[in-house]
């Protein structure tokens, strides 16, 4: 039987040009694997987010930038992202704990529905600001507020009347659970004044993952006139605009990455033209998987090699538990792969197609489908790249009771 290899998604540029033994951070994979002591394994490199960081601040000059910690919480490399950006956003009391020990509470944000009171007094007392998701959740912050004596910093976070066109999430242009109304978001902000909170501004996020310039451009373009359209509404300018992120990364076969060049000359040419209202606001982007997903590896050791029906299987100590995203099984219609390698033979020809299996008892559990490598062994580590986002944080680690995988944060570069 003849198989036919299918496409994986391209390796990210810092590694894609190596030959024979991975390296991560100037270190090879199976150096990494021995310091921690065992794999499964994601290895961070902050230097490739600092090479981002470098190119938003080259393309979008005085544009703050924030990181949704959502994206990778792991604390080494959440204290050295809080050294890199302007703020930090965060959805849950835990990410709020984790981020004011890295940040100041004036640089973060806190969105996300259903935030418990006792999520909100941390916030308020801590004088985070609060993106507040429906009228409900202002009046209890304001509440909260006043019995201790602070006035809270309160955003509002809209659900605009726009969606981000091409994203592989849309959040806005529907019914949704996030935000506030379009419609009804500046009266809202007459009521967070009028109580005597301190306004910060508006959160307009309409979408993630997307890959083309032009919608993107519209997107902020279309941002700005709401943004623009709802101060004068409240007659009120507000203090920041949070334009959302959105920005996609190139996970699968045939995805061009993003120009962000282009999007920020458009961005630009829509700021340059932003109404009265507006002169004095700072506006923001909020970015998450597109600096962190392509600055980590996941290594998987080699613990079987079988045949079966003519199909071979290498199978790897780990898995979707760890790599939930890399199985297809997370925010993905049809499965498709991620770029992945043998580390011990990056850059070598690729013979017969394998699939590459995890270790849990499930057939979803799937890393490479069909994907044509090198000759792979027993022993052998394999390599699953765009690892540094929604990897460990985001996939079911209890699953089956397999251990946690390890995670470890590569030399963070001076200067």
């Amino acid at each position: 039987m003849t198989i036919t290899p299918k496409p994986m998604g391209p390796i990210p540029p810092e590694f894609a040009g190596q030959a024979g033994a991975l390296t991560i951070g100037g270190r090879r994979a199976e150096d990494w694997v021995a310091e921690v002591g065992d794999t499964p394994l994601f290895v961070y490199d902050p230097a490739i987010v600092a090479t981002r960081v470098a190119r938003f601040r080259a393309a979008f000059p005085g544009i703050d930038l924030h990181y949704a910690m959502k994206a990778n919480p792991f604390a080494p490399f959440l204290a050295a992202m809080a050294t890199m950006v302007d703020g930090l956003d965060v959805a849950s009391a835990g990410e709020l704990r984790a981020a004011l020990s890295v940040k100041p509470a004036t640089a973060i944000s806190f969105a996300g529905p259903g935030k418990r009171d006792d999520a909100l007094t941390v916030a308020v007392r801590a004088r985070a600001t609060l993106n507040v998701e429906s009228g409900n959740e202002a009046r209890r912050a304001i509440a909260i507020g006043e019995r201790l004596g602070i006035a809270p910093r309160l955003a509002v976070r809209v659900n605009p009347d726009i969606e981000l066109r091409g994203s592989g999430l849309r959040m806005g242009g529907r019914p949704s659970p996030f935000g506030i109304d379009a419609s009804a978001a500046s009266g809202v902000v007459r009521m967070l004044i009028d109580a005597g909170a301190d306004w910060r501004g508006f959160h307009i996020y309409a979408g993630s993952q997307a890959l083309d310039a032009g919608a993107v451009i519209e997107t902020q373009a279309a941002t700005i006139a709401l943004a623009a359209r709802l101060a004068e509404q409240a007659d009120a300018a507000p203090p920041l605009v949070n334009l959302g992120g959105g920005f996609g990364v190139p996970y699968f076969a045939g995805d061009i990455a993003l120009d962000v060049e282009v999007v920020g000359a458009g961005l630009a040419e829509a700021l340059g033209a932003r109404p009265a209202i507006l002169r004095d606001t700072r506006f923001a982007i909020e970015l998450g998987r597109w600096l962190a997903a392509e600055s980590g590896v996941y290594l998987t050791r080699v613990v079987d090699v079988k045949d079966s029906q003519g199909e071979t299987f290498v199978v790897v100590d780990g898995g979707l538990h760890h790599q939930l995203a890399a199985s297809g099984n997370f925010g993905t219609v049809v499965r498709r792969n991620y770029p992945l390698a043998v580390a011990g033979a990056m850059g070598a020809a690729p013979v017969a197609p394998v699939t590459v299996v995890g270790c849990l008892c499930t057939p979803l559990d799937r890393l490479g489908d069909r994907v044509a490598l090198p000759p792979v062994a027993v022993g052998d580590l394999v390599a699953i790249f765009m690892a540094g986002a929604y990897g460990a944080s985001a996939s079911p680690s209890a699953f089956l009771g397999h251990p946690e995988a390890g995670q470890v944060l590569a030399p963070v570069p001076m200067g």
